[in-house]
């Protein structure tokens, strides 16, 4: 097993403040660490991470969910295996594609995106993180649900406090404590209303999840609370944060963001690049199952592996020039990215793939077109560069730009 002095640790300010040249350095020379904080094995280079999140030969397991989000969330689709979770996931994945995602729930993000929209669109400046991304995913959420938009912001004070305990590295005992406070709470607000939902079921998501059958299992109460739990977090903080990097990135390219404004089927294009150049999240983590030889020496059964999402996806032996921003790479390719088939790993790949991949694309798609719509001289307020924070998750906390106001027909 190679080790490197020299790699900062995935713990440490130097890495937090920007990870990409440790990134660098352990997919050249450290390929696989043993973290003695995490108590886990690191691995960076691509054909690695894809191997363990395609996992043909059944070597790795998500037992590691048991300790790392059933605390938080109660016993997940993401713990479950073979026909238990097949079955599961055919009971909640209709409502995030084809017809259900088009007719039901297309117009809930429109309506929302426009909502929000309209509170900013003649200031002539806003803040996208806090004004436009953070909101969005949560309110279509909220409405897919049926549930009270009104209590934004308890449900992102509960997913930011899930992220938190779920990207709590160090092992902060206060940070565990909110997360399993946030889980008694999430579970007092929201048994009663799926109790409540079963008999007078309506046309939204979680009547949807109270009546649904496959091969004569359905969904208790405690799944359906689980799944609304890592709903909200999941596709709250992932989306949040690809929506910000997305115009992050292209307000730092402009020639990208005029190509992009000028045609806007290249808004997949920007995504797919986003999602492989600065991925919401930048470690999933895995249990081997068995002993398993990868780069750089071999895990035994039974361990923790971290696989570095944002190192793998800037590995220079997958892409070209894997450190630049380019929407027009032909490495990459936009009709499978957001499909089990992507040749990038940000939502995973394999039976685990990312359930809301094409909820966020569609979010993303409606997002970027209405802002580009509302603001088409949109650029970044004076002085104001763009920084991206987090760990375990990614992306800017602030995104101030400046426009000026498109004047009413």
């Amino acid at each position: 097993m190679s080790t490197a002095q020299q790699v900062p640790d995935i713990l440490s300010p130097e890495f937090a403040a920007d990870p990409y040249p440790a990134y660098r350095l352990m997919r050249d020379s450290a390929p696989l660490i043993w973290h003695e904080a995490t108590q886990s094995y690191i691995i960076s280079r691509y054909d690695d991470v894809e191997r363990i999140f395609k996992d043909k030969d059944g070597e790795f397991t998500t037992d590691n969910y048991d300790w790392q989000i059933e605390p938080v969330h109660g016993k997940t689709i993401l713990q479950l295996s073979g026909r238990e979770h097949a079955v599961r996931r055919a009971l909640v994945a209709p409502a995030f594609r084809g017809a259900d995602l088009k007719e039901k729930f297309l117009p809930v993000i429109e309506r929302n995106s426009r909502e929000l929209i309209d509170a900013f669109r003649d200031s002539g400046s806003a803040d996208l993180v806090d004004d436009f991304a953070t909101r969005l995913p949560i309110n279509v959420i909220a409405d897919m649900l049926g549930l009270d938009k009104g209590d934004h912001a308890r449900f992102h004070r509960w997913y930011t406090s899930v992220i938190a305990f779920l990207g709590n590295l160090s092992g902060d005992p206060e940070v565990a404590a909110a997360g399993e406070r946030t889980r008694v709470e999430f579970a007092e607000y929201m048994l009663p209303i799926i109790q409540e939902r079963r008999e007078n079921l309506g046309d939204d998501l979680l009547s949807t999840l109270c009546a649904a059958e496959v091969d004569g299992v359905r969904m208790s109460d405690e799944d359906i609370k689980a799944f609304c739990s890592l709903l909200l977090a999941a596709g709250g903080e992932t989306t949040d944060k690809a929506i910000a990097s997305i115009f992050a990135n292209l307000l730092l390219h402009p020639d990208q963001l005029a190509a992009v404004r000028a045609d806007r089927d290249l808004i997949p294009r920007a995504f797919a690049e986003t999602l492989r150049y600065t991925p919401p999240v930048h470690m999933i983590m895995r249990q081997s199952a068995t002993e398993v030889k990868l780069s750089g020496g071999t895990i035994p059964a039974g361990v923790t592996v971290t696989c570095l999402i944002g190192a793998a996806n800037r590995d220079e032996s997958r892409y070209r020039d894997p450190d630049r921003f380019d929407i027009f790479r032909d490495d990459l390719t936009t009709t499978t990215a957001f499909s089990a088939a992507a040749d990038h790993l940000a939502f995973a790949l394999g039976r685990h793939f990312c359930v809301g991949a094409l909820l966020a694309k569609a979010e993303v798609e409606v997002g970027v077109n209405h802002l580009l719509d509302a603001m088409p001289d949109m650029r970044l307020a004076d002085g104001f560069d763009p920084v991206e924070e987090g760990v375990f998750t990614r992306g800017p906390q602030r995104l101030p730009v400046r426009f000026t106001p498109v004047t009413a027909a």
